[in-house]
């Protein structure tokens, strides 16, 4: 049985982090500020990176504004939405928090865009914090690596494996800094975990169990609505067919912390699968040291809830094989990740006590819980998204979860999604090519709904 140390409560992701309430006051609970030392003394770089931000929903200004304004090496100097009333919060949350700190980048103002393509045009923009709805990601991300930005991107990347070999490709393309932002590899439990696993702490690793929550449905409705005279409805939908406005198609008119109905609409969003998936399989590859490659097989079966709006899937299992042998077991039940070896097991829940701490790690013995690493083993980076993000552009070498490694883990949710919407088939999988064995699996790679102008194989 498993021995958990994880509270009764289970917790949203958004959760992990402390909320925007102590921006304005400059407060830094909620997350660790590591500073490199040669970003104080005499090497200190002379500019600091401009950012920009793009979508000012939830999760930016809960989450990502944040380390962006305290990092003594970074600048917002604008913000983009096609909202305009969440455009003009973020502007004053920004000018706000400057003014306190008394920074004589608030004398200029935070410029605002409402067309994410001329936060990109400008100048003095050197890199951008995407945040939008994951219908954009992909899109937007190509175009700023051709603008020349480096690029923090929320996950999932994309919303099909297609989407992300482009994305990968073009980062290499032009030369970009990019970053997956998904912060579990910045949590010590997590971190620990995978130091334990490819130290051989557990034995010869051979089995991985991971869960996402369950989605929830209840509130669907979709009557016709006006559109909100703030939102760009029609530059909201970009790339997505057509359809009419409805609340729970967008999200909540002034409304910064309601989880929005998008998130449950496939053709904006694949729900829990890769919502939650690409946090604990992301820990998946990194304990299995799979970070460029990928199963090579897939089996999964599941349910798509068939609402009047919502779409995604309401129930899955899935299960996968690497090359090495190891299988991964991934199904919607809890969020957690359990590394099971010939000695012992090791497991995370996300119900501990904190992303960033240290606890919340159990196993089958005290003995792998106080395994020490030697000097001789294989240390892994522990280091603050955010913060990775911020070093490597200043550095230029390649951060933990870059477009490659976030592109490998969000593969292993479409191959399972691929495999429920062919009926459960078994399907093999070339990680190199990235091919099926399968010619229906093969045209399920791409998605073929782009509207429009927005289809990111021609950009």
């Amino acid at each position: 049985m498993t021995r958990s140390t994880s509270g009764s409560n289970q917790v949203s992701r958004r959760s992990f982090l402390k909320g925007f309430g102590l921006l304005a006051a400059g407060g830094l609970s909620g997350f660790p500020l590591i500073i490199p030392g040669r970003v104080l003394g005499a090497d200190a770089p002379g500019k600091k990176i401009n950012m920009g931000m793009i979508g000012m929903g939830r999760q930016m200004m809960g989450s990502n504004l944040k380390p962006f304004l305290v990092n003594p090496n970074t600048r917002v100097v604008a913000v983009c939405d096609v909202d305009s009333w969440r455009m003009e919060e973020g502007r004053k949350a920004i000018e706000d928090y400057y003014a306190k700190q008394g920074s004589a980048g608030s004398r200029k103002g935070c410029k605002t865009y409402g067309d994410f393509r001329e936060l990109l045009a400008d100048k003095d923009i050197d890199a951008v914090m995407i945040s939008t709805p994951d219908h954009w990601h992909a899109i937007m991300a190509i175009m700023a690596a051709k603008a020349g930005k480096d690029v923090c991107c929320e996950k999932p990347l994309n919303l099909s494996i297609g989407e992300g070999r482009l994305v990968a490709d073009a980062m290499k393309k032009y030369g970009r800094i990019f970053r997956t932002d998904s912060e579990f590899r910045s949590g010590k439990a997590y971190h620990r975990a995978c130091e334990l696993v490819r130290n051989g702490c557990i034995g010869k690793l051979h089995t991985i169990r991971t869960g996402c929550p369950k989605e929830t449905f209840a509130g669907e409705a979709a009557p016709d609505m006006p559109v909100p005279s703030e939102l760009n409805y029609e530059f909201w939908l970009g790339p997505a067919p057509k359809a009419q406005y409805t609340l729970n198609r967008v999200h909540a008119p002034h409304n910064l912390n309601a989880r929005p109905g998008w998130m449950r609409i496939r053709d904006y969003c694949d729900g829990m699968i890769c919502n939650w998936g690409t946090h604990l399989n992301d820990i998946a590859q990194w304990g299995n040291g799979t970070d460029d490659a990928g199963p090579v097989e897939v089996e999964a079966t599941g349910s798509y809830h068939k609402g009047v709006l919502w779409n995604v899937l309401e129930a899955f299992d899935a299960k996968f094989k690497y090359a090495n042998g190891v299988e991964l077991l991934y199904k919607m039940s809890h969020p957690h990740v359990r590394f099971e070896g010939d000695k012992g097991w090791v497991q995370v829940d996300a119900e501990n006590k904190g992303l960033y701490a240290s606890s919340g790690v159990s196993a089958s013995s005290e003995e792998i819980l106080k395994s020490e690493i030697g000097p001789g083993g294989e240390k892994l980076l522990l280091q603050h998204e955010k913060e990775n993000f911020i070093d490597c552009v200043l550095s230029r070498k390649r951060p933990l979860a870059d477009a490659e490694v976030g592109h490998r883990t969000n593969s292993i949710c479409h191959m399972a999604q691929i495999s429920i919407q062919l009926g459960g088939r078994k399907l093999k999988w070339n990680p190199d090519k990235e091919l099926f064995d399968d010619e229906a699996a093969n045209k399920l790679l791409t998605r073929l709904n782009y509207r429009g102008e927005w289809d990111p194989a021609k950009m």
